[in-house]
């Protein structure tokens, strides 16, 4: 397998590259955020490991420019900023993984391992249906590329239906992950639907008589 290592401390990035090397990974190191981006891009990696502050560019800019461009490589981030909203912003501008600093060895290597077995899979950063675009890091929404403004929970639904896009979410289902499905009546599912009918077009949303809802056509 071969990595890609993006950090800028030299002691740790030469530690890493002869420990990973002893467990049989063959490891490529970049010393800033744009030199990872470009070695990134030629697509010869089974996997990435990002450090998050780098110069030229941080390592949030380099995962969700990679994504934007469509390039699924598995990528963990490496940081030692441990707040959780910074690893939730790894996590949403695209990451796979987010270990803090300082890290296990063991650990790090058995993450990395079953982020190598679980590869490939298309996680796009943004979701899209039709005219439609959801950023869940910047929770803007988008009809034709013209910003649209939801409520909390109008965007709660839109959100799950768009993580859902290849079958029929029932009432029941969207009740349970973002109301409290015992305290509220099923309608209210209708009601926010119609909201949503409203700012973003009658087809966006359509009703599968008898099953529930499904995003687009």
């Amino acid at each position: 397998m071969r990595l890609l290592l993006v950090e800028d401390e030299a002691r740790l990035a030469s530690a890493l590259r002869r420990g990973l090397g002893a467990e049989g990974f063959q490891v490529d190191v970049a010393g800033d955020g744009a030199a990872g981006l470009d070695a990134a891009r030629g697509g010869r990696y089974d996997a990435v490991l990002l450090d998050v502050m780098l110069p030229r560019m941080s390592g949030y800019d380099v995962v969700r420019r990679l994504r934007q461009e469509d390039n699924w490589v598995p990528v963990m981030m490496l940081s030692a900023k441990d707040g959780p909203h910074d690893q939730a912003d790894g996590l949403d501008y695209g990451a796979d993984d987010y270990l803090t600093k300082p890290f296990s060895y063991v650990v790090l290597v058995a993450r990395l391992r079953a982020l190598l077995r679980r590869r490939g899979e298309a996680r796009p950063v943004v979701l899209t249906a039709g005219d439609v675009a959801l950023d869940p890091a910047t929770r803007e929404v988008t009809l034709a590329g013209a910003p649209v403004a939801l409520t909390p929970r109008e965007h709660a639904v839109l959100e799950y239906l768009l993580r859902h896009p290849d079958r029929v979410v029932t009432k029941l289902e969207l009740l349970d992950h973002v109301w409290d499905v015992d305290a509220e009546d099923p309608n209210v599912v209708e009601v926010y639907v119609g909201y949503l009918r409203r700012k973003l077009g009658r087809d966006a949303v359509r009703t599968v008589r008898g099953a529930g809802y499904r995003i687009g056509g």
